[in-house]
């Protein structure tokens, strides 16, 4: 439930683009919005401020292990005050990049994603795709198999059945959701663990490692009866990318709704991420979705593009334009998302992930809270304790950001949210090193990423402290929050870069080794 001494914090934070303003759908759902000007940002009293917005083209991702290549982040939002007549904003920006690819080895993992008492037997992975593993559920571990190295999770094509079912009796070993340890790791509902030496990271998962289940949702093999409509808001060439629309379903009562985008070529029979992204107050799914001014370079946070269309994003309405989570209806409203989706779609259950931006980032605490058991990953940009955190006792992997000048979701808002994790994840309790306020503005050391160590296998936390304000897109060296330099005619360049959080943020989720700090997008 909502905190309602933080809750108000965020009500000077609401956000528009030019398409996708003055969006309303059923009860409680769309947002209406004060007016709009370019790159999502709304000035004082709902004048436009004037923005800019930007477009930019990123890289492929190869199903088959290729290699990762930045494309080009875009900027952040600029951070607002309450003014007579209204209150100002700060939206997002636009970000992307090239992902990465490639599947790990087995990791020596053993698997429990079915029912049936025999083990099965892991296979070796090559360059995509997990190892086959599989015990029965309650039956003896699998016996591994030698992994051949490369990333834990290929989301093109989908994992493979390898990995540890969630929960699951004694004797269903492996690796538990999340990073698996370079000697085969534990299993989360106990178990024997197996031999092999393949996948990528330390033990600990302390380096960021994450390793994905592999365990298929009852919508594998099935054909979705979901129908969709357009998205409140979108319009022209202002859309989300990719099939899919609008859903509208009923929740607590209430007439709720969400945007979701398919993967391209979607394969009923392979399960594939479900990522959410949580907009911002006085956001909506139509920002989120489309990515605002900016377009497809910052749809989902800049995720979708880094995945090249390769998981299910999923995009929801918060009532009046947020997430107060009063009563727990926007925690009740995420479980019904995550069942329909779950039953309509063939979706990876061990790689469920929610993201958010400052309100947006507070409902994903609250799920990183009370369902951490569902959801693999939290990634939260400048985000407070504003949705409530009930539970909160569970450990799940964790990337953060917060920003020395910020005013709205302060620094001091955002450790406590750090420090339970660390605390529940069973990382080694740290002063983690942090930029200075600016002036000067640094290049490079304008941000400091701490991957905390002694973590527990699959729970890696990756903490993240730059020195602008109260946006998801900073670039280290300027505070630049509308990230100009992706804003057409000009290219993200070394002499004119962009943000660098897309960058970190999806090498971390795929499981791969982060070595120093990310630098700013030069193309």
């Amino acid at each position: 439930m909502k905190n309602p001494t933080l809750a108000i914090i965020v009500l000077g934070f609401a956000a528009t683009s030019l398409s996708c303003s003055s969006a309303s759908t059923g009860s409680g759902t769309g947002a209406t919005n004060a007016g709009s000007g370019g790159n999502g940002v709304t000035s004082q009293a709902g004048k436009p401020s004037g923005g800019t917005s930007a477009t930019a083209t990123g890289g492929s991702f190869s199903p088959t292990g290729g290699t990762s290549t930045p494309g080009g982040p875009a900027g952040a939002t600029a951070e607002g005050g309450s003014a007579s007549g209204g209150t100002s904003s700060a939206s997002h920006s636009s970000n992307s990049s090239t992902p990465s690819t490639g599947g790990s080895g087995a990791g020596g993992a053993s698997s429990a994603s079915s029912s049936g008492p025999g083990p099965g037997t892991g296979g070796s992975s090559g360059g995509s795709g997990l190892a086959t593993g599989g015990t029965g559920r309650g039956g003896a571990p699998g016996t591994g198999g030698a992994g051949s190295g490369g990333l834990p999770i290929n989301i093109a094509t989908g994992p493979g059945t390898g990995g540890a079912a969630r929960g699951g009796s004694s004797g269903a070993g492996g690796a538990g959701r999340g990073g698996a340890t370079a000697s085969g790791g534990a299993g989360e509902s106990g178990g024997s663990t197996s031999s092999g030496t393949g996948g990528a990271g330390p033990a600990g998962g302390s380096t960021g490692t994450i390793a994905p289940t592999g365990t298929g949702s009852p919508g594998c093999g099935k054909t979705s009866t979901l129908t969709f409509t357009t998205v409140p808001g979108e319009s022209g060439t202002k859309v989300g990318t990719g099939k899919g629309g609008y859903v509208t379903i009923q929740s607590g009562g209430g007439s709720r709704g969400f945007a979701i985008r398919l993967p391209d070529n979607y394969d009923n029979t392979k399960p594939y991420w479900l990522i959410f992204g949580f907009h911002w107050n006085g956001g909506n799914a139509c920002e989120v979705d489309s990515g605002g001014s900016n377009g497809y370079w910052w749809s989902y946070f800049g995720l979708q593009r880094k995945s090249n269309n390769g998981a299910i994003f999923v995009a929801p309405d918060g009532l009046n334009a947020g997430w107060a989570n009063s009563g727990g209806q926007d925690l009740k409203f995420v479980d019904d998302m995550v069942t329909l989706i779950e039953n309509n779609y063939c979706v990876d259950t061990g790689n469920i992930i929610t993201s958010g931006f400052s309100y947006g980032g507070g409902m994903s605490y609250e799920l990183a809270c009370a369902r951490a058991k569902v959801f693999r990953a939290a990634v939260i940009y400048e985000g407070a304790q504003l949705s409530g955190c009930d539970g909160g006792n569970d450990p799940i992997a964790l990337w953060q950001t917060v920003g020395v000048t910020d005013t709205t979701c302060s620094e001091s808002m955002a450790t406590p949210i750090r420090d339970k994790f660390v605390k529940n994840n069973g990382c080694t309790a740290q002063s983690p090193p942090q930029p200075a306020s600016p002036p000067p503005y640094l290049n490079p050391g304008g941000h400091i990423c701490t991957d905390y160590a002694g973590c527990s296998a699959g729970h890696p936390i990756r903490w993240c402290v730059h020195q602008s304000g109260h946006g998801p897109g900073p670039i280290d060296g300027n505070s630049d929050l509308y990230n100009s330099c992706a804003t057409p005619p000009k290219t993200c360049s070394s002499s004119c870069p962009c943000t660098w959080t897309p960058d970190d943020v999806w090498p971390w989720l795929t499981g791969q080794t982060i070595t120093g700090q990310t630098p700013n997008a030069t193309k």
